[in-house]
């Protein structure tokens, strides 16, 4: 009983109860910083379910990864947030004229700016896995072995921000205020906690739209082909309408489904994973789009073991 509402209750906390205070605080002009106290509440609340609730225990135990998964989210948060402060200034040069809806409910604009961020960064990450040079920045990111929240900003910062571009810029060029951008900002983390979260959480049919932990693993899988699927940060609606939509959910995960199946000794450490990308020995090969007929293929066995579970 208590596993259930633990289960259930998680991901109500973190996508209403927390990006709900953030969305309120942003809308109030409170100062920034409550911002941040939001974020580090969001971190210690997936750490405790984690905990709580694991998918895999041995997934909460560190690999000598702490650290470097601490550098890696203090830098990439950093720069989400200075692309927020700086859109005051991306503004100036844009003009006066704005397209953005701002006589809508707050609430409303922030979920504008979700659903054309969610676009930009799914387009960067899609070309991610087909383009060489990309994926070099991104693979990083897929070298992991165990999924846990602060996997989520665990990406080289370069990369990082090429995400950050395919999302932000369209949305400075709509003429997002500056408040709206704050309350996403926030729910960019809280999205990537829960994405890679090792929390057994439960969303019901909501794992078919909502970029959530049960079909992003289907995304890490460590083989050139089967990591390409299930591409949205913070919905699958691009991902069905491209073909790249995967889930099975009687698959279950362990380390060794995870990773670069072509680079299984991967750097771990934070310096080496920042220069790997930019040496020729960094180079695994772009993971390669898959056919659309295979993309087709994948979905149908999808679709059959999920009628069969």
């Amino acid at each position: 009983m208590i596993n259930s509402l633990l289960r259930y209750g998680y991901p109500l906390v973190m996508l209403v109860g927390v990006n709900g205070t953030a969305v309120c605080l942003a809308a109030s002009g409170a100062p920034r910083v409550l911002l941040v106290g939001v974020v580090l509440v969001a971190i210690a609340v997936s750490f405790g379910a984690e905990r709580l609730i694991p998918y895999q225990r041995d997934w909460n135990r560190p690999r000598h990864d702490r650290l470097r998964d601490a550098l890696h989210g203090l830098v990439n948060e950093s720069l989400i947030l200075l692309s927020v402060a700086i859109i005051p200034i991306l503004a100036a040069a844009r003009g006066p004229h704005t397209w953005w809806p701002t006589s809508w409910p707050f609430w409303a604009q922030v979920v504008v700016s979700i659903v054309v961020a969610d676009f930009g960064i799914t387009v960067v990450h899609m070309a991610s896995h087909r383009f060489g040079w990309m994926w070099r920045l991104h693979a990083v990111h897929h070298s992991v072995t165990r999924c846990y929240g602060l996997n989520g900003l665990m990406k080289h910062p370069v990369h990082q921000t090429l995400e950050m571009f395919g999302g932000v810029v369209p949305l400075i060029a709509l003429g997002i205020p500056t408040s709206v951008a704050s309350a996403l900002a926030v729910c960019v983390a809280v999205q990537l906690l829960m994405q890679h979260s090792n929390a057994d959480y439960r969303v019901g049919p909501m794992r078919y739209v909502l970029a959530l932990n049960a079909g992003h693993r289907f995304h890490h899988l460590k083989h050139p082909g089967d990591g390409d699927v299930n591409f949205g940060l913070f919905t699958l609606v691009w991902d069905h309408l491209a073909g790249t939509f995967s889930y099975d959910r009687s698959r279950r995960f362990t380390s060794s489904d995870l990773g670069i199946a072509a680079k299984p000794d991967y750097p771990a450490s934070y310096p080496r994973q920042l220069v790997t990308p930019f040496r020729p020995a960094g180079s695994c090969g772009p993971m390669g789009p898959l056919p659309r007929k295979t993309w087709r293929s994948r979905l149908t066995t999808s679709a059959a073991s999920e009628s069969r579970s």
